[in-house]
């Protein structure tokens, strides 16, 4: 009997293990999927964009005040008189400023360098860095108990962003080839972007005031691990490939004297102004002028979370009926933000001013999700489609805004006050929408594939079409060393099965 019930249970567990031997192949198989694959791309590069963001925004309610308990502490040790407390006071407030704006300032130096370095080796290893310095910055934010080292692990973020904004949105771009369902993409990247913004000082505050400092950091910790451990499994980014047929992308200070790349990375910077600017002002004068508590500073930006996103879905939809208008939905959520802009200090009520921040958000919705992959469209007809730099430019203008924010925003309000802060960037946003009547010609600009076929200087639409033309310019030099079969690629990049050069002119047109 004893001998019949364990060979059951050897039978049993045989066939269990069977079944996750089959479970596991068809998750294998799908996810080597194409289609799947992508999808999966896609969710590995939003969660890396959603903690970014987050990590941005999540000090925003707890560094103040910890940095205020910190400061306390070292003049009770002192026994500090009252002036000497008001300096500290002061000395605190720049602190601040400077702890918030560090992120921004290592990310503006640090991206011309990444975007150099992701168009040389790829978007996965970069991708993989960045969440790697993420966590560990997020794990000194943890357990930092003094000033140096909050100022170290910002700043230490700052080069972690560099790497994992511009090539996540660069492996968006060159995956998703199809104009309409790069669009869609990048709205949908651009929609947790904004999530993590405006969802991280709730979220921030509310675990702060009851768990303490570190449990919001190893929330998210724990959660970047997860994303690099899927991106480990999903695309495997130390696999072994060939990387010498990689196309070189165009330097990036040549992207930047490209006119049209220029327009859309000014407005891109404009456009993110009064958020960046507003951002650390507005909790100052809400307490000012409309007496507002606490909570409701805290949840000054989350209403606007719900016209990002609406602005991102409609502006996916037109582009898709109306691609050739993609300049016009930037230069009018430029006019809308100009108009919010001017309205804020207005308002005499916290309802009263969630509509005019709603309306500056619904217009940087409009610009990013129409820009965004105008970049890219710019870079596949006028230049090589690889896309680090270039989103490496539209990382920089981001970072511009959110630099000169925490520390310009305030002194300006120091000096001229929050009205004349309104009005003056109301008036550039308005002011700088015409500029992108440059691009409205932009939509004709696109090559046919049967001219992508045969010129080759033509600007290929994607890293498979790059690499193709690229060998097809080196057998007509003479320097390829498949003379008769060619290395086609497929979308990770990896050498598949040849086809005779001939058999290849035959087939008609590339279709991506």
């Amino acid at each position: 009997m004893e001998t019949d019930g364990s060979a059951g249970l050897v039978k049993s567990a045989a066939l269990k293990l069977s079944e996750m031997g089959e479970r596991t192949k068809q998750l294998g198989s799908a996810m080597q999927d194409p289609k799947r694959k992508r999808r999966l791309v896609l969710v590995i590069v939003c969660v890396a964009l959603l903690l970014d963001n987050m990590l941005y925004m999540v000090i925003v309610p707890i560094i103040p005040d910890y940095l205020a308990d910190l400061e306390t502490e070292q003049a009770a040790r002192a026994h500090a008189n009252s002036s000497l407390g008001r300096a500290n006071r002061d000395n605190l407030d720049i602190q601040i400023g400077v702890l918030f704006a560090s992120k921004a300032i290592v990310q503006l130096m640090v991206n011309p360098l990444s975007g150099t370095f992701i168009d040389r080796v790829g978007y996965d290893i970069p991708l993989l860095i960045g969440l790697l310095v993420m966590f560990v910055s997020t794990c000194i934010f943890a357990f930092a108990d003094n000033y140096g080292t909050l100022f170290a692990a910002r700043s230490l973020q700052g080069l972690g962003s560099a790497f994992a904004d511009t090539s996540g949105i660069a492996m968006i771009a060159d995956k998703y080839t199809e104009e309409a369902e790069r669009s869609r993409a990048l709205g949908i990247a651009l929609a947790f972007i904004s999530f993590g913004s405006l969802v991280a000082p709730p979220f921030g505050g509310i675990l702060y005031e009851f768990a303490g400092k570190r449990v919001p950091f190893i929330v998210l910790a724990s959660v970047c691990l997860a994303d690099g451990i899927l991106l480990l499994t999903v695309i495997k980014p130390f696999s072994n490939r060939t990387r010498e047929n990689m196309p070189v992308g165009t330097p990036i200070y040549r992207l930047m004297m490209d006119p049209y790349i220029a327009v859309v990375a000014g407005a891109l910077t404009v456009c993110n102004i009064p958020l960046a600017f507003l951002e650390p002002t507005i909790s100052n004068w809400m307490e000012n002028t409309m007496n507002a508590t606490k909570w409701e500073m805290g949840l000054t930006w989350l209403p606007a979370f719900f016209p990002h996103v609406l602005g991102v879905y409609v502006t996916v939809r037109l582009a898709a009926k109306y691609p050739e208008l993609q300049w016009f939905y930037g230069a009018l959520g430029m006019v809308i933000i100009g108009a919010s802009s001017c309205t804020v200090p207005a308002c005499k009520t916290f309802g009263q001013l969630m509509l005019p921040l709603c309306g500056v958000c619904f217009g940087i919705a409009l610009v990013d999700t129409a820009l965004l992959p105008t970049l890219a469209f710019l870079v596949d007809v006028r230049h090589v489609s690889v896309y680090g730099s270039v989103y490496a430019i539209a990382d920089i203008s981001y970072s511009l805004a959110y630099a000169m924010g925490p520390i310009v925003a305030g002194q300006i309000v120091h000096n001229l006050g929050f009205v004349q802060l309104n009005l003056g960037m109301g008036l550039v946003n308005v002011l700088y929408a015409p500029a992108l009547l440059l691009l409205r010609h932009v939509c004709q600009m696109k090559s046919s594939n049967s001219e992508r076929n045969v010129l080759l200087e033509e600007g290929p639409t994607g890293l498979y079409d790059t690499i193709r033309m690229e060998e097809r310019k080196l057998k007509r030099k003479g320097l390829c060393t498949t003379t008769t079969k060619p290395c086609p690629v497929d979308e990770d990049g990896l050498f598949e099965r040849s086809k005779s050069y001939s058999e290849e002119e035959s087939s008609g047109p590339e279709l991506t």
